[in-house]
């Protein structure tokens, strides 16, 4: 599984899981700081990538209809770096990237 951090969650996790041979791309990486919600899916999808994110904007823009090679969601008690780190590497064990198309999973 490929992951794209937005530039809401922390760096630490983008190192934690990069230590652990799982690819990773952050806002920074991808040139995206400043750019809207669209261009980070529009990324995302076209590098076939979740996003990990913490921002809502970005399950309205999935509920308009517009594809996406899934979301991960760290709702406003997700607050544990670990926890963060250790919710996505059982992601990536568990799940085929196929099975995250247009899929929305809520830590």
């Amino acid at each position: 599984m490929k992951f794209h951090l937005d530039e809401h969650i922390n760096p630490a996790v983008a190192e934690a899981l990069t230590r652990r041979g799982i690819d990773v791309t952050t806002t920074r990486d991808a040139r995206l700081g400043g750019k809207p919600d669209l261009a980070h899916i529009t990324y995302a999808r076209k590098n076939k990538r979740v996003i990990v994110t913490s921002d809502s904007d970005f399950l309205a823009i999935a509920a308009s209809g517009v594809p996406h090679a899934g979301i991960v969601f760290c709702g406003p008690h997700c607050k544990s770096i670990r926890n963060i780190i250790e919710s996505l590497l059982l992601i990536d064990a568990c799940l085929d990237p196929s099975a995250m198309q247009n899929h929305i999973e809520y830590l």
